[in-house]
């Protein structure tokens, strides 16, 4: 018999989720990211490879694994990643080895990509993947905030606004689409899809053996 939890009283055992957040940069899905972490315990954060330069207050192995154009190839060619993809003259990439071992512990895994990437996963993965689009009330809106980040250079801002042109153009490969004009509400929206995810029927996979206890 499937072991029982709190979480699952009736021995279902579950599927995990391959849970994707996508959006413009500056659209909120690293915000949200990081309040449904927090609130999620079953949840653990994919961590991306790159090989872009570590920011300030950023942490080698928490926030990304940074790594160098020969170390990221050679992953590439031994078929390490999930997806991977080129960004503003970098490239990222998701670790197969984690996001397995994640899975296997019983951990839905959420993950912070574009569209490519999800894209790419959705692929690899199918069924176990659901992608959640967010999008910026606006786009002035969207520049505001870039803008008021005070990260970036007036050039890279613009870069990053000619990108988010088109990676909301993407918005019709996702499963769900949300806009993020309040964070809170927006949050909830997203938390909301996670839980109706866990409970469809396809994920069960101790659901028969229940049916036919029931049936008996």
């Amino acid at each position: 018999m499937p072991a029982r939890t709190p979480d699952d009283p009736h021995g279902f055992r579950r599927r995990g989720v391959l849970f994707v957040l996508s959006s413009p940069s500056g659209a909120g899905k690293s915000t949200i990211a990081r309040k449904l972490l927090d609130a999620e315990t079953e949840l653990a954060m994919s961590v991306s490879a790159t090989t872009r330069s570590m920011r300030p207050g950023e942490v080698d192995g928490r926030d990304y694994s940074f790594v160098d154009l020969e170390r990221f190839r050679a992953m590439v060619a031994d078929n390490a990643f999930l997806e991977w993809a080129h960004v503003f003259g970098e490239r990222y990439g998701t670790p197969r080895a984690p996001v397995d071992a994640m899975l296997a512990a019983g951990k839905d895994v959420l993950f912070d990509i574009d569209w490519q990437g999800a894209q790419q996963l959705y692929q690899i993965a199918g069924g176990d993947v659901v992608r959640v689009f967010i999008l910026p009330p606006s786009m002035e809106e969207l520049h505001r905030r870039l803008t008021s980040r005070r990260t970036d250079t007036d050039e890279v801002i613009e870069r990053r606004m000619a990108r988010a042109a088109n990676e909301v153009s993407h918005w019709d490969g996702y499963d769900y689409v949300l806009v993020n004009d309040d964070v809170e509400r927006c949050f909830e929206g997203v938390k909301t899809i996670l839980a109706a995810e866990r409970l469809k029927r396809s994920r069960q996979t101790g659901l028969i053996g229940f049916i036919r206890g029931l049936t008996r």
